[in-house]
């Protein structure tokens, strides 16, 4: 059994410049921890796969297409592939989320 405690996962690097770590990796899915301080942001972006959003805390903007909706926690976004997506965090609070991509890209994602 492989356990994954997420206070010590090791943080990625990635475009957007926040936190980020990678808890899952196989040939089939990805998921990522993300957290979102006051006014963070991930850039728009595309992703080659469907991806889902889960709130574990705060309540960020999510923006799928041309809809941008407030999430809050314990609420999942879908994200169909090669649909433009990002997440804000206007709020004063953290946001955390966990993105699951499915399958496992085999390309990178591409910025708006």
């Amino acid at each position: 059994m492989k356990i994954v405690d997420v206070k010590k996962a090791q943080p990625m690097e990635n475009v957007h410049n926040v936190k980020a770590s990678e808890l899952y990796k196989t040939e089939h899915a990805v998921a990522v921890h993300i957290t979102l301080e006051p006014g963070e942001e991930l850039k728009p972006h595309i992703t080659p796969v469907d991806v889902f959003f889960y709130i574990l805390e705060g309540a960020p903007d999510i923006m799928v297409g041309d809809e941008r909706e407030t999430i809050h926690q314990d609420m999942l976004v879908e994200s169909p592939a090669n649909i433009p997506h990002c997440i804000y965090n206007p709020t004063e609070n953290r946001a955390r989320v966990l993105v699951v991509k499915v399958p496992k890209p085999k390309k990178a994602t591409r910025l708006l």
